[in-house]
């Protein structure tokens, strides 16, 4: 019987894969983004990744043509409906198909209430949150079953931060968007989820430390420490920890997961009702 059980596993095992899939990964130029298109490459996935920083999108494209890839990047502002359109349009008309939508694109920064300045509130809210919606719009019409959609929230998503009051905002709306989206798409089998990472060691981490840092009035070394020290298993998430989970919510195996919010926070929330 063991036996048995196990040439049933193993045989399921076999059967999941994402080779020959098409992703698209939005701020797929760095960090997180560029972490995520690597790893559906390794799998086999064909990958297109947009953003606004061309050069950036095109050292992921070169770094999986170089290990065999196949991969396109179209410079689109997540933003702007009409440059999405063009985008994915590009996408359909390579490749036929768009199998996994991992809407990633994201910006952050202080907001704080008496700032007489709306700019980076508008701006925060627009990329982060409304991004994530018209790329999800657009995307949909060719997204067939088994499609994944994998949207980047955050623990600001679970919890508020005083100064940060857009980027809260946006990514508590990217947890009520992805449970709603995926009642939607249901039906379709379609799944959608969302991440939420603490302090992931990327560049805009280290932008958003020595930010604060400035404000705080101690070093970046200083605040990365008392960063870090506020996590309970005391470091900073890895991006291929995101990566890793990313690559399984898009795996046969996880066809039940849907509007679904998980932390990769390092227990920074278990204590906060999150």
């Amino acid at each position: 019987m063991a036996g048995q059980t196990g040439d049933v596993v193993n045989e399921g095992r076999k059967q999941v894969t994402l080779k020959g899939r098409v992703a698209i990964v939005t701020g797929g130029g760095s960090g997180i983004g560029r972490g995520i298109a690597l790893g559906f490459a390794d799998q086999g996935v064909r990958v297109a990744v947009c953003g606004r920083r061309a050069e950036l999108l095109e050292q992921t494209v070169e770094q999986i043509v170089k290990s065999g890839g196949s991969a396109m990047s179209v410079p689109a502002d997540v933003t702007d409906r009409g440059e999405v359109e063009r985008f994915v349009a590009s996408v359909v008309n390579e490749w036929g198909q768009v199998d996994i939508l991992v809407n990633n694109a994201g910006v952050s920064g202080r907001t704080p209430i008496d700032d007489p300045d709306d700019t980076r509130w508008l701006n925060i809210l627009d990329v982060n949150l409304t991004g994530s919606y018209l790329c999800s719009k657009v995307v949909l019409p060719h997204m067939k079953e088994p499609g994944r959609i994998v949207n980047m929230s955050s623990v600001l998503g679970r919890f508020g931060v005083p100064g940060y009051a857009a980027y809260c905002t946006a990514k508590h709306g990217i947890i009520g968007f992805t449970k709603a989206l995926a009642l939607e798409v249901a039906g379709r089998g379609i799944t959608v989820n969302a991440i939420c990472p603490t302090w992931v060691d990327t560049d805009m981490a280290r932008q958003g430390i020595e930010e604060t840092a400035a404000i705080l009035g101690m070093s970046a070394e200083a605040f990365r420490t008392q960063a870090v020290a506020s996590v309970p298993i005391k470091r900073m998430a890895e991006v291929g920890e995101i990566v890793a989970l990313t690559m399984y919510l898009c795996q046969a195996d996880a066809a039940s997961i849907t509007g679904q919010v998980i932390n990769v926070c390092g227990g920074a929330t278990a204590g906060s009702g999150g």
